[in-house]
């Protein structure tokens, strides 16, 4: 075994305590079964309940947004939010080549193209500096729309991604989209409870998209959900994500072609009890990655991914980053502490390198192949820290 891979391998360990650990995992200690159980109990099991209602509710609370609308899933809800804010066939969205594969495959459900920029070191998310940059090289104004010189087509949206739970500079990118007419809809599926400055992720864009997969902080089993402050956008969301149904007492009239991405009651229970738990977990996510940073102190070959000054993550992925010159040993160190029971993982492949996407229009994206060729996620579960829940 290399020495750094072996190295690493003994810090995560001393972290985790040494046992089999998983990369991340649900933690249940509320009242996820009496809550779940009520809704056996009273039937009410499908797409309608008081559960629906109270996470919606719950959620907007929590995030400082006026609206929320669950969804079955986080691709549906980008897919959705993105159509009601007009992106269409034809069209171009800017998005990440460093995210997971549900950002892209939004945009290209929904008939547009993905349009790849490159990532920020500083936050891991879409880098503003070199995305600005970008624009001004492809853009032309045609009849006041922004379109890509190169293709033609309409530079509908930007779709920023908050990397792990660690905030994109919103505040950089706002300002950029606004000078160009560009509306921006947040990937903000990994970062519930994160904030920029006292404001949460997901609340500069027009809405944004929150996931609640099993993997994720705060969990319904597979679920997600869409934020905003309009009122008008909401009630569209609610629509057409509920089969575009008129609302009657008994009769069945749908006005238009909507989605049945509706969220479940018992999966909306669930997420009511997680919810309830939030400032534990958060909690327990902030020590973990305190307990991480005093174990990678001062080591050589690799640092520990913290968050920007101005901004509070979520750190629901704890991330380590090898340095450049030992970069080619990411594999190594992969193998060495999944054999050890320690669960890692890499980044996700370049969405650029994806056979579906690879024809697609992108910046150069240095940064972003630089990253994925050094990221390793280390066992970030709440329950790796005493009284997590």
């Amino acid at each position: 075994m290399d020495d750094l891979a072996q190295a690493i391998t003994e810090r995560v360990k001393r972290v985790t305590g040494g046992a089999k650990v998983a990369l991340h995992e649900p933690c249940f200690r509320g009242n996820e079964w009496a809550y779940v159980k009520e809704c056996i109990d009273t039937g009410w099991v499908s797409s309608v309940g008081s559960f629906v209602d109270r996470f919606e509710r719950d959620l907007a609370e929590v995030t400082g947004a006026r609206h929320a609308v669950v969804v079955s899933n986080g691709t549906s809800g980008l897919q959705v939010a993105l159509e009601v804010c007009g992106v269409g066939a034809g069209d171009e969205v800017i998005i990440p080549a460093l995210s997971f594969v549900a950002t892209a495959n939004a945009v290209r459900h929904c008939g547009a193209e993905p349009h790849f920029v490159d990532s920020e070191p500083t936050t891991l998310g879409l880098g503003v500096a070199a995305l600005a940059a970008h624009i001004d090289a492809i853009i032309e104004r045609r009849g006041g729309v922004a379109v890509n010189r190169h293709t033609g087509r309409r530079l509908a949206a930007i779709v920023p991604m908050h990397t792990f739970g660690h905030p994109v500079d919103m505040d950089a990118l706002m300002p950029l989209a606004d000078r160009h007419g560009i509306t921006v809809v947040e990937d903000a599926a990994e970062s519930l409870g994160s904030l920029i400055g006292g404001r949460h992720t997901g609340t500069q864009g027009r809405c944004a998209m929150l996931s609640f997969n099993g993997n994720k902080i705060v969990t319904t089993g597979g679920g997600g959900a869409l934020i905003t402050d309009d009122a008008a956008l909401a009630q569209r969301l609610k629509h057409l994500t509920t089969t575009a149904k008129q609302p009657h007492k008994w009769a069945f009239f749908h006005d238009e072609v909507g989605y049945n991405f509706r969220l479940p009651n018992l999966n909306a229970a669930l997420g009511c009890a997680q919810l309830e738990q939030l400032p534990g977990f958060l909690a327990a996510k902030r020590e973990l990655a305190s307990r991480y940073a005093e174990a990678f102190a001062g080591m050589a070959g690799a640092t520990l991914f913290t968050e920007r000054v101005g901004t509070r993550a979520n750190y629901w992925l704890q991330t380590l980053i090898l340095d450049r010159d030992q970069a080619h040993l990411r594999d190594a160190v992969l193998t060495a502490t999944n054999d050890a029971g320690q669960m890692t993982r890499p980044v996700w492949e370049l969405l650029t390198r994806l056979p579906m996407y690879a024809g697609c229009p992108s910046a150069e994206t240095p940064v972003a192949r630089d990253l994925a060729s050094r990221i390793i996620n280390l066992p970030s579960s709440p329950q790796l820290v005493t009284g997590a829940a």
